[in-house]
C-alpha cells in the first residue's frame, strides 16, 4: 500500500470508495473500516484525510451533487432557444432515469440524510440552486423552481417504474408547465 506522499490521490478514493459503499449496501451500512477497505488504504487514512464521517459524508455528496449539474450542464448547454430547452429537458430525464442505479441511489439516499439533518440540507439547496441557473436561462424563475421539481419526479418515476412512461408524455408534462396560458391563476 503506498503511502499518503506516494499517493496523492488517496483521498480521492476514499471519497469515491464512500460514494460506490453508499449506493450498494446503504448509508447506514457506512463505516471507517468498510470505506478504508474497498478504496484500498489503512484505516488511519481516514482520520488522517477527514474530521468525521460527517465530514467525508459531506465531501462525497458534495463530489456527487457536482456530477448530476454536469449533466445538467451538458444537456442544457447547447439549446438555442426554448422550444430546443424543453426537447432538451426531455432528453434529460430519460437519461437520468435510464442512467446510472448508483445515481439514483446516491439520490435518494442524500434526500433521505437531508430530511433527517439539517446540516445537510445545503448540499441539497445548493444542488437545487445550480440545476435552476441552466434552466433559468430559457424559462423564468417560477416555472424553473416547477420544472426542477418536475425532472426529478418524472425521472425517479421512469426510474422505478415497471413500465416507464414514453417520452410523449415526458414531453407533454414538461410542455404544460413551460407554455404560459395567460391571466395569474386567483389565489
Amino acid at each position: 500500500m503506498a503511502t499518503g506522499h506516494t499517493d496523492p490521490r488517496r483521498r480521492e478514493r476514499i471519497i469515491a470508495a464512500t460514494l460506490d459503499l453508499i449506493a450498494e449496501e446503504g448509508l447506514a451500512a457506512v463505516s471507517h473500516r468498510k470505506i478504508a477497505r474497498r478504496a484500498g488504504v489503512p484505516l488511519g487514512s481516514m482520520t488522517y484525510h477527514f474530521d468525521g464521517m460527517d465530514e467525508l459524508l459531506r465531501e462525497a455528496f458534495g463530489e456527487f451533487t457536482g456530477e448530476a449539474v454536469a449533466v445538467f450542464d451538458a444537456y442544457l448547454a447547447a439549446p438555442a432557444g426554448r422550444e430546443e430547452a424543453v426537447e432538451a429537458v426531455a432528453d434529460l430525464v430519460h437519461a437520468l432515469s435510464e442512467g446510472s442505479r448508483r445515481d439514483l441511489v446516491l439520490t435518494q439516499e442524500l434526500y433521505a440524510l437531508a430530511a433527517r439533518r439539517p446540516a445537510y440540507r445545503e448540499l441539497t439547496h445548493e444542488w437545487m440552486r445550480r440545476s435552476r441557473v441552466h434552466l433559468e436561462k430559457y424559462f423564468d424563475p417560477d416555472t424553473a423552481r416547477q420544472l426542477d421539481a418536475l425532472i426529478e419526479g418524472l425521472t425517479l418515476h421512469r426510474a422505478l417504474s415497471r413500465e416507464p412512461h414514453d417520452r410523449a408524455l415526458t414531453l407533454d408534462a414538461i410542455t404544460r408547465i413551460t407554455t404560459v396560458t395567460g391571466a395569474p391563476r386567483e389565489p
